[in-house]
């Protein structure tokens, strides 16, 4: 059964995330590109949200005996399937994940013109996730 204290707990932080990238949104991509910390806040911090939507996602699906995601990325797909959110967002944060792999692993090559457009645009995703497992969790309550 999924445990609600968990879940809002976890959610808080996602939420602590995405504030703290919206809180940066407004520098231009010049300035971005001339600050070496802040790049690496952005980065990190995104990490962090995505790394986030993973822990509650996989936490629904062991607690509610969903299928076994194969790889990060299907735990969008397996909540989708069970009616947490729309298979649109599940394909979004999808691509999220794909960052996220980029942002761990070829962190050498990172284009800072992509984490740019990420922190610019896909922020709302990651809300969407957050308003959505909530407004689920409510409607098992």
């Amino acid at each position: 059964m999924v445990d609600p204290d968990v879940l809002r707990q976890r959610l808080k932080r996602l939420e602590e995330y995405i504030s703290d990238l919206e809180s940066v949104q407004q520098t231009s991509l010049k300035e971005f590109k001339d600050n070496k910390v802040l790049r690496r806040f952005v980065e990190r911090t995104l990490q962090l949200a995505i790394e986030s939507c993973f822990d509650i996602g996989s936490h629904i699906i062991s607690a509610s005996g969903y299928r076994e995601p194969r790889f990060a990325r299907d735990v969008f797909a397996i909540l989708a399937e069970h009616g947490w959110f729309d298979n649109e967002l599940a394909r979004r944060l999808e691509g999220m994940a794909g960052f996220r792999n980029v942002l761990v692993h070829d962190y050498a090559t990172l284009d800072d013109d992509v984490v740019f457009g990420v922190l610019q645009t896909r922020l709302p995703d990651l809300r969407a996730f957050g308003t959505s497992i909530l407004r689920k969790l409510a409607q098992n309550a």
